[in-house]
């Protein structure tokens, strides 16, 4: 609760002006460079963003990367730094809860059941790599609940974070993907192609978390956007894009 209360006194404004280096999953990029836009607007600290798959960012945290607050694409990885010793005691907090979508950029493709998985007519299926993305890991949990994983595992193709698995659908090499619905979202509408925002009870849940690494200990920029994603600016941002809290 002290660390809540320091967080949003130096959100207020009680810090200098300062930049902050913030590794972000790639499914969070679009709300979160919103998000530091108005963060900087509010405080006038600088946000410097880094975007990828969460795996990735902790092999290069473990390396010795520089970054100051990890915005992961689960809740286990800023557990396992935190249990590490490389981000601070007691700093982790869930900002938000994803959704998984079943997505084609073709009008019609998609139905709003996700029946097209078991109707077929596409050569691939796009999927974010399990073993560095959580998106990807909940594809695989949604395929294998449907009973589908061993029919489709021929068809699928692995993009390295969800960013590059959104671009696979997007350009046309993959008919349709299991992406994130913030990829796709905007404004609470699914903005072109066609969707299956897939049920919640087919895969564990997205469960989002932020941590203080070591790096960013006692830097006022750091504190100030850990406090400023759990305000109600940053979360009505959220929600235009599919999150959930």
């Amino acid at each position: 609760m002290r660390f809540l209360v320091v967080l949003g006194l130096l959100a207020g404004g009680l810090a200098r002006a300062a930049g902050v280096s913030v590794a972000v999953a790639a499914n969070f990029a679009a709300p979160m460079q919103k998000i530091a836009q108005a963060f900087e607007q509010d405080t006038g600290h600088k946000a410097l963003l880094a975007f990828g798959a969460t795996g990735k960012f902790y092999a290069l945290i473990r390396n010795g990367a520089p970054f100051q607050l990890l915005l992961a694409a689960d809740d286990e990885t800023p557990a396992r730094l935190e249990k590490e010793g490389l981000a601070v005691s007691g700093s982790r907090f869930t900002y938000a809860t994803g959704r998984l979508v079943l997505w084609s950029r073709t009008p019609g493709l998609v139905d709003q059941q996700g029946e097209v998985l078991r109707r077929g007519g596409f050569e691939r299926l796009a999927v974010a790599d399990p073993r560095l993305a959580p998106y990807g890991a909940a594809a695989m949990q949604v395929l294998g609940q449907l009973g589908l994983l061993q029919q489709l595992q021929p068809r699928l193709v692995q993009g390295q974070s969800i960013a590059q698995t959104y671009q696979f659908v997007a350009t046309g090499n993959a008919a349709l993907g299991f992406v994130a619905l913030s990829q796709v979202m905007t404004e609470g509408q699914v903005s072109e192609g066609s969707a299956w925002i897939v049920p919640a009870k087919l895969h564990a849940p997205l469960r989002q978390d932020a941590v203080l690494l070591a790096v960013g200990r006692d830097k006022p920029a750091a504190v100030a956007l850990a406090a400023y994603l759990q305000g109600e600016k940053a979360r009505a941002i959220m929600r235009g894009y599919g999150y959930e809290f």
